[in-house]
């Protein structure tokens, strides 16, 4: 079987039926299928309204976002399709926080699903640190579909680099 880097974590069936698409080529239209649009947030600005809105409709304790953007360094490495930072300062008696996402600018050529699933993600870390049930709670809470999204997510991302091929 084909390696499944972005996949390796999931049960061998799911694993099975990813090479089965791959290797008959039905990869592509199951995913043009499903996902037939590509979203239409370009730029860091439009990016920064999108989650600051996802932020407000879900997460209006959590600080406000110093700086969202997508960020072309950003190679799907070491499993991350964004990045969150969180900092805390003391600055004379107040505590000031700085929070920031960046999304790999791959991402701005995905559908929209996609897109929703990496900043919920993001997000959810600004309130659970840990990949943990709370986690993943807060992430399906935010996007009802958000383990189905993740799993096409990482299978056009197999696709996408089996087309550079």
């Amino acid at each position: 079987m084909t390696m499944l880097k972005y996949i390796a974590h999931y049960p061998e069936t799911i694993q099975t039926q990813a090479a089965k698409l791959i290797s008959s080529g039905q990869l592509g239209d199951y995913l043009e299928k499903k996902y037939p649009s590509q979203h239409h947030i370009q730029n860091d600005k439009t990016l920064y309204e999108y989650v600051n809105e996802l932020k407000s409709q879900y997460m209006r304790k959590v600080g406000s976002l110093s700086q969202v953007s997508y960020n072309s360094k950003d190679k799907i490495l070491k499993n991350a399709l964004g990045t969150h930072t969180y900092q805390s300062r003391v600055q004379g008696s107040k505590l000031k926080s700085h929070n920031s996402i960046a999304v790999a600018s791959l991402f701005k050529e995905a559908p929209p699903e996609f897109l929703r699933m990496i900043v919920v993600h993001e997000l959810a870390h600004f309130k659970e640190k840990e990949h943990n049930k709370a986690f993943y709670q807060l992430c399906c809470h935010m996007e009802p579909n958000y383990h189905q999204f993740e799993l096409d997510t990482r299978l056009w991302l197999h696709w996408r680099e089996h087309q550079r091929h």
